[in-house]
């Protein structure tokens, strides 16, 4: 495992968090778009907006903030683990917001309520599975 100083993780952190940002905002656009515009359920929006986000949070994340050349070797590995993870997270992400709209809470909020939660969750499962140097 590569170990970083305090400096190099407060970095690596900006980074993870730019990646998040990317997915989150890209995300957030293209939810607003097909979900009040184009007049699509809050569902389908979501899911477009997650496809893009993800890819987009997944080079960031890959090819940036946890980049390693001992990842290299891994690349399906790495990938497969992504694809894994973030399959779980679509389940539960759909559950909070969809949980929160059937109270009256609009999907708008519930994607930060969302966020909020997965910022801390993802950190943790990337940095110690998903792009853990083998």
């Amino acid at each position: 495992m590569i170990r970083l100083d305090n400096k190099n993780r407060l970095i690596q952190l900006a980074e993870y968090l730019f990646g998040g940002g990317l997915w989150f905002v890209s995300g957030y656009i293209i939810f607003a778009i097909c979900y009040s515009i184009l007049g699509w359920t809050w569902w389908q929006a979501k899911l477009l907006a997650d496809v893009v986000g993800l890819t987009l949070n997944y080079m960031v994340q890959r090819y940036l903030t946890f980049n390693t050349k001992k990842l290299y070797k891994h690349e399906g590995q790495n990938r497969g683990r992504y694809i894994l993870l973030s399959g779980i997270n679509i389940v539960l992400d759909y559950l909070i917001v969809g949980a929160l709209h059937a109270v009256g809470i609009t999907p708008y909020i519930g994607m930060f309520v969302a966020a909020g939660v997965f910022t801390v969750w993802n950190y943790f499962w990337y940095r110690w599975w998903v792009f853990k140097p083998q």
